[in-house]
This record gives C-alpha cells, structure tokens and sequence, in this order.
C-alpha cells in the first residue's frame, strides 16, 4: 500500500477503503481480517474503519482514501459528495456517505461530516474523465493547500475548508496538470525513500 490508501487521525484510528487494500493486485494472499490484525500490530491501531464504496473514474490507486475522505480531527472526517443523480459517481459516493454516517470513534460517538463538492468533470485531450477530487488537499505548517481545477465547484471547495481550518489559511492550488498524471496534491507530497534519491540523483 502507499500512504494515500491510509488515513490516521493520530489516536489510534484508521480510516482505508477495501477496494485499495484488499485488491487482488495488492495483498491478495491476506483475507481482510489478516490485513486489520497486521495494521494494528504495526502501526498500533485501536481501529480500523473501512469503506465498502467510493471510487473516482481516472484514478489508478484502487481508490485511495485520501481522494475520497480525510480527518480534518479526531471528531471530523471531510467526504467527497456527488449531488447529480446522473454523474456516474452518484450511487458509489452517496453509499460511502451512508457507511460514514454509521462510523463511530473510540468513545462510540458518530463523526462530524462534512461535505466537499463534487467538481464538474474534467477530461484530458483524449476524451478521459479525469479524478478531479477537492479531498486531496494538503496540510502545510498554518496552511492548507487544496486543489482546483478553474470550475465553479471551486470556490465553495475552499469556503467549506476555510470553515473546517479557520486558523490556517487556505490557498487553491491549479491542479489540471496533475490529475492528468493520475494523482493531485497529497499524492505529491509522499516522501521517496532514500534509497530512490540516491537513484534519482
């Protein structure tokens, strides 16, 4: 897994999606119960929460959560929510939306949801719908960097961020350039290991 398949909200809390985790190119010799006892052990989780829907046409990380849904704290997760009926996305999105309304922390209370806006669609020259999402933003020291992508939806993005970080100040980032490489913000701000800067280099 990379680390966009996990999400943490730094109290022992993991949030991941089965379709990532449990895909047959990924961990295929693990069953999902196999993969929780091994991510527990190792990264001294208390719980696992798993979504069972959610995906983006265009991405190809299997749907990693941090193109889906983030913790912005222990008390809140920010979700991708498709409000046109006839987006292929509607149905996959809305039941993600249901399995979190039903998850619940450590002390067994319900999260505070918020809704981020799905962004009209967005293709590349050949035609392809491209994995525009407003949750792959990035936290940087009193900073939040979040993509746009020059739709109307983007405004309202950062507004609803802005809402979730009233301490930090939000800054909209153009991120055309990337989706068409697959990934966005939070994707690029995955660290090499030292040995592939070596490489690199």
């Amino acid at each position: 897994m990379e680390g966009g398949s996990i999400e943490s909200d730094g109290r022992g809390i993991l949030l991941t999606t089965t379709q990532c985790l449990l895909s047959t190119t990924r961990n295929s010799d693990m069953t999902q119960s196999q993969i929780e006892q091994f991510l527990l052990q190792e990264l001294g989780l208390k719980k696992i929460l798993w979504l069972n829907h959610g995906a983006l046409i265009g991405d190809d990380t299997d749907a990693h959560i941090d193109t889906l849904a983030r913790f912005c704290a222990v008390d809140t997760i920010a979700y991708v929510k498709c409000k046109d009926s006839n987006d292929v996305h509607y149905q996959t999105l809305k039941r993600m939306e249901d399995e979190l309304k039903e998850f619940k922390d450590l002390s067994g209370k319900k999260y505070k949801l918020v809704a981020l806006p799905m962004p009209d669609a967005c293709y590349d020259q050949e035609g392809n719908r491209l994995p525009a999402t407003y949750a792959n933003f990035l936290l940087v020291n009193d900073g939040v960097l979040v993509p746009s992508y020059g739709v109307k939806q983007d405004q309202e993005a950062l507004d609803r961020i802005q809402n979730i970080f009233p301490k930090r100040k939000v800054i909209g980032v153009d991120c055309l350039p990337l989706i068409q490489q697959n990934g966005s913000l939070h994707c690029i701000s995955m660290q090499y290991p030292s040995a592939v800067k070596i490489m690199l280099e």
